[in-house]
């Protein structure tokens, strides 16, 4: 059994705020146990629920812990097949209720194991974790788009947003995103995704208009109340909505337009996922990475960090920041 002094960076407790979050960087003696692989980390993506559960809006997270849910690295531990071997994952357990990946090394189960695509770079492949499974997770649930279907994004521009319409244009489905304000689609598709400005049309009305009158077959929302009733009113006859997220949680659901319209609803959860859950939902996106029509998110210069700005990394996160940023241990 290999074992590692492994810098990591450590939350201690809660904080009242994100300028209060006071991560340390440390040393942790870390091993592979039976069923587990050591991993040494390459870089690994900062997501918005890192800093939230910082910050008490995750009460599942647990104190002291190691942040971080995304990762790429290499293999230094476990079997001899996966020996030496770049790997990548995510997992909505790792850096909420278990040690993440925010530090030099990481210890996975064998099954959380998936082999980094040869034309991603660790950067590029580490970005790739909760925005796509997000995703992917809600048209598993739902039943993935096919072609000749409309799949109306809300949200289009947020990294989830952009996930789900690359998987809809990947699987041959029409795309059409919204946006709070007059803007393309900021994202990477293999097909054109068409824009709705919801600050100055209304939504419902442009999406029947530019689907002769159907509505969307698939509304992935993924910014919940603010935009529910649109999708709604966007929804075609048997038309089903994914949602994973909300603001003010309650909203008012009518029931006629449900029963009348057939609707199905999906809820995604991704911190209810292990880092196995995560695999098996990640490996269904890796023929589309391979063949390149799934991209990943472009990684700016200016968004990589060092452990020892990861206050700074978190405070951004939660900032709407438009860039994937991430740890370089």
């Amino acid at each position: 059994m290999e074992t590692v002094e492994a810098r990591v960076l450590r939350l201690h407790a809660k904080a009242a705020r994100v300028e209060d979050v006071a991560p340390r960087v440390e040393t942790l003696t870390l091993s592979a146990g039976a069923g587990q692989v050591l991993i040494e980390i390459a870089a690994a993506a900062i997501n918005p629920s890192d800093a939230k559960a910082a910050i008490g809006m995750m009460p599942q997270a647990v104190f002291p812990r190691t942040p971080g849910r995304d990762y790429c690295g290499v293999v230094r531990a476990g079997p001899s097949r996966w020996l030496g071997k770049e790997v990548f994952g995510s997992s909505g357990k790792l850096g909420i209720t278990l040690d993440g990946s925010h530090g030099s090394h990481l210890v996975v189960e064998e099954t959380a194991l998936l082999e980094k695509p040869a034309n991603l770079t660790g950067e590029e492949a580490a970005g790739i974790g909760v925005p796509f499974v997000t995703a992917a997770e809600g048209f598993r649930r739902a039943g993935f788009p096919k072609p000749g279907e409309t799949v109306l994004v809300m949200g289009v521009n947020g990294k989830v947003g952009q996930a789900a319409a690359q998987i809809a244009a990947w699987k041959g489905a029409r795309v059409i995103g919204v946006a709070r304000r007059d803007e393309p689609f900021a994202g990477r598709a293999c097909a054109p995704v068409e824009v709705i400005d919801s600050s100055r049309a209304d939504v419902a009305a442009r999406v029947r208009e530019r689907t002769a009158g159907k509505g969307a077959d698939i509304v992935y929302n993924s910014v919940g109340d603010p935009y529910y009733e649109q999708a709604v009113q966007a929804m075609a006859i048997g038309a089903r909505q994914i949602i994973m997220a909300a603001i003010d949680k309650v909203v008012r659901f009518d029931m006629f337009a449900f029963y009348r319209g057939r609707h199905s609803y999906f809820g995604v959860d991704s911190l209810a996922l292990t880092s196995t859950d995560t695999a098996d939902t990640l490996r269904e996106l890796l023929p589309g990475f391979a063949s390149g029509h799934l991209k990943p998110f472009a990684i700016a210069a200016d968004a990589v960090f060092p452990l020892e700005r990861a206050r700074d990394a978190y405070a951004a996160a939660l900032s709407s920041a438009r860039d994937r940023m991430i740890f370089k241990p």
